[in-house]
């Protein structure tokens, strides 16, 4: 991988555009928020729990996803030359380890409540650890499959950012009534998801670039992604303690699962469908970049309101004074 083209040589072949538009990223680092659930019920967006539990599979999602997004980094480190983009890295790194232990927690507090998350769970800890894991391809195609896995992270933070702009922006979740701690969690995660948009994607380009290789990870990563969320949805209807199906199978249809992810999204509580079609196309442009989509500006607003981020804050500057103090 060492012999790979530097991202302004790759950028340069295959965007038409200078790079002078490319925004950089602020210095990311972690915020280490934390949230209290006690209060949180099952069904936190209230009278809802059709689109509460279509919103629910990310965090069946993100917790073995975000820990596989690091060890794949931890392993591409030695070979990134441009010392800003390794610092970059490493900000992401923190931020998505950050994100998986808040995940985590919100498993956890699903089983106390009585919906119990891990067999599916376990089939996703599955697919990342096993199917996208470091033993899948043999010793002498190891460095060409850790290219494979770098585009197909740089596919999932397309999605993960497109879907973090909308949860910063839009308020329908906030109409609804949605449990405001809940909501942090989502919206402090989809703002540092904006935030760090281009991080994949420009590792990525640094050290690959094969637009064949994006192509076929974007078109793989976007039908698994999909096929993924029905199926969690399904798996948490099915498995809610309230017993929402009465009289009727306890798994949504496939057309049933598509009709309530529409219902949502014209009440404003899910982006729509289209919205999220319209993606492939839109990441599979060869002027395509992170950076022209989405506002950092508007994520770190929102970082600094943000219960949970503003408190890590606060608290990590006390910490700092107090060592400080000490020294």
């Amino acid at each position: 991988m060492a012999d790979t083209p530097a991202v302004a040589d790759t950028a340069a072949e295959t965007d038409p555009a200078t790079t002078s538009d490319i925004e950089r990223h602020p210095d990311l680092k972690p915020r280490r928020v934390k949230f209290d659930w006690e209060n949180t019920p099952l069904h936190w967006i209230p009278e809802d729990p059709y689109a509460t539990h279509i919103i629910n599979v990310l965090h069946l999602l993100l917790p073995a996803g975000e820990r596989w997004f690091v060890h794949v980094y931890k392993q591409i480190l030695p070979y990134i030359r441009d010392e800003q983009l390794k610092a970059e890295v490493k900000g992401f790194m923190g931020q998505e380890g950050t994100h998986a232990v808040a995940h985590q927690n919100v498993l956890h507090h699903m089983k106390v409540q009585g919906l119990d998350p891990d067999p599916f769970v376990a089939q996703i800890e599955w697919l990342f650890e096993q199917l996208l894991g470091d033993s899948t391809m043999p010793p002498f195609a190891r460095k060409k499959w850790l290219r494979e896995r770098l585009a197909v992270i740089a596919a999932i933070e397309h999605f993960t950012a497109v879907l973090g702009k909308w949860i910063v922006d839009s308020r329908g979740l906030d109409t609804a009534g949605a449990d405001p701690v809940m909501l942090d969690l989502l919206r402090w995660h989809g703002a540092e998801e904006v935030e760090h948009r281009s991080v994949a994607y420009d590792v990525f380009m640094h050290l690959d670039g094969s637009y064949a290789r994006r192509t076929r990870a974007m078109l793989v990563t976007s039908v698994a992604f999909a096929w993924i969320w029905g199926r969690g949805a399904k798996y948490m209807v099915a498995h809610d303690p309230h017993g929402l199906r009465p009289g009727r199978p306890s798994r949504m249809t496939e057309r049933e699962f598509l009709g309530r992810f529409r219902a949502a999204a014209r009440r404003g509580r899910l982006p729509s469908l289209g919205s999220l079609v319209v993606e492939v196309p839109r990441y599979l442009k060869p002027s395509y970049h992170p950076s022209r989509h989405g506002s950092t500006q508007s994520a770190l607003d929102y970082l600094a309101v943000s219960p949970a981020a503003v408190y890590a804050a606060e608290l990590a500057a006390a910490r700092k004074g107090g060592a400080g103090g000490a020294g």
